[in-house]
């Protein structure tokens, strides 16, 4: 079994693996790296994406690595883990690279790279297959026949998975990313009695989310994040000032509470920005969006315009669910906060961010420069109404005593972030060179 570790492993996104066996390359994942991208927005007027014009700004995993190894041609198959841009983002510029491959993900997952490719105005030849959380199929390659299952996990995102490739050199367990949430408010938390079936099929190698293996803590549950809106929310006591939520555009779960919540205020409650109008449409072709008849969805700039003029009139009247809690340049609430739009902020107004700021340098920028805005405006903020969807220290450890790998490569970050993970591994019995494998970009590890 020879792991080739593409991207990933030096930053937090732009995640991409590749397995090969025999003649046989199974690709996990080939997301973007979310910071050039919002660096690329800054410096543009017209964000038109390409291949060659994502891979100069660094924004896409370095896959070209691939070639040099003489492994492009025999990839069978690319498998995605979940529906987040820094895992599936790459592949609508990458996948027809690799002619032979086929694309395999939940519904979810695939209903929201077929968004993409239609906002991007690509088509791709490579056939797409729908997996359900929970079942396996068998993929045919010129070495044998290869197993690989998706095992239900919890996350920040719709239908996540961890992913098992049976092969007869053992199992190969792919979990970005994951935490162990027993309390989720969509779906079920995770197949633990699968997790200890797979484990007893020999696990060579497990290539496990380190985001924050340096956190002495277990990630708290969706369930508390959800009394954390509830109580956001109840705080905003003025009937005639403005409110405004921002989260991740991909938390169908978080979107949930601030919906439920949302409707005890009386406002009728408005989704604006094309991110947030893409995952909610992909979780109601799936029948996973329980609040779509609960709101009302606004995509196109034109459409956000003239539904803030009636919110200018009447502020009290909505409670408008938004884009930009990372201060995304061009975001709708980028575009409000820096009075671009016919609504203008107010003293006493509400900004509630359900998020924590991604800690890259662009975002922590971005999010100072809107927060002093806010203040000189006289806004009332909250922030972090959130918990995270990656499991710290003690999930970490608890996903790698029920797997029980034979070899560990900590993944989801800069070395900073992921050398916690070979502590962690020492204190379960682990040998850093041996059996636990601090990789980069590029490299190939062979077992």
């Amino acid at each position: 079994m020879e792991i080739c570790t593409i991207g990933g492993f030096e930053e937090v996104g732009k995640n991409m693996t590749a397995v090969k066996i025999g003649e046989d390359v199974i690709i996990f994942d080939a997301g973007l790296y979310l910071p050039a991208i919002v660096e690329f927005q800054e410096k543009e007027t017209e964000t038109i994406y390409s291949e060659k014009k994502l891979r100069s700004i660094g924004a896409l995993p370095n896959d070209l690595i691939l070639d040099k190894l003489n492994w492009r041609d025999k990839v069978r198959a690319i498998i995605i883990g979940h529906a987040h841009l820094d895992h599936v983002g790459g592949v609508p510029f990458l996948a027809k690279r690799y002619k032979k491959a086929k694309i395999f993900a939940t519904p979810f997952t695939i209903a929201v790279l077929e968004s993409i490719l239609e906002d991007e105005g690509i088509t791709l030849k490579n056939r797409k297959y729908e997996i359900k959380e929970g079942s396996s199929f068998t993929l045919k390659g010129k070495s044998g026949k290869y197993k690989i299952e998706f095992i239900h996990s919890t996350h920040s995102i719709p239908q996540s998975s961890f992913v098992a490739l049976h092969t007869n050199e053992g199992v190969f367990f792919y979990a970005l990313d994951f935490k162990l949430d027993n309390y989720p408010i969509i779906g079920s938390p995770i197949n633990y009695k699968k997790l200890r079936e797979v484990a007893r099929k020999r696990i060579k190698a497990l290539v496990v989310d380190s985001l924050y293996s340096g956190t002495n803590r277990k990630t708290p549950s969706e369930r508390i994040a959800r009394n954390l809106v509830e109580d956001a929310l109840s705080s905003v006591r003025n009937k005639n000032s403005a409110l405004i939520v921002t989260t991740f555009s991909s938390h169908i779960a978080r979107l949930k509470s601030i919906v439920d919540f949302g409707k005890r205020t009386r406002r009728e409650i408005v989704f604006l920005g094309r991110s947030l109008y893409r995952y909610v449409k992909s979780a109601i072709k799936v029948n996973q969006c329980p609040f779509q008849k609960d709101i009302k969805l606004l995509r196109y700039k034109n459409q956000v315009n003239s539904f803030l003029k009636k919110v200018e009139k009447n502020r009290g009247k909505y409670l408008i669910v938004c884009t930009g809690h990372q201060a995304e340049p061009g975001s709708v609430l980028d575009r409000i906060i820096r009075d671009e739009t016919p609504f203008k902020l107010k003293a006493g107004d509400n900004v509630i961010f359900s998020s924590s700021v991604i800690p890259s340098p662009v975002n922590i920028g971005n999010r100072e420069k809107m927060d002093k805005i806010l203040r000189e405006k006289r806004v009332r903020t909250q922030t972090d109404v959130h918990v995270s969807g990656h499991g710290a220290r003690e999930d970490i450890r608890d996903l790698i005593e029920i797997l029980k790998p034979k070899h560990i490569i900590p993944a989801h970050g800069s070395l900073k972030e992921i050398t916690p993970m070979v502590e962690l591994a020492r204190e379960l019995g682990y040998k850093f060179g041996e059996n636990v494998h601090l990789s980069s970009n590029g490299k190939v590890l062979k077992f």
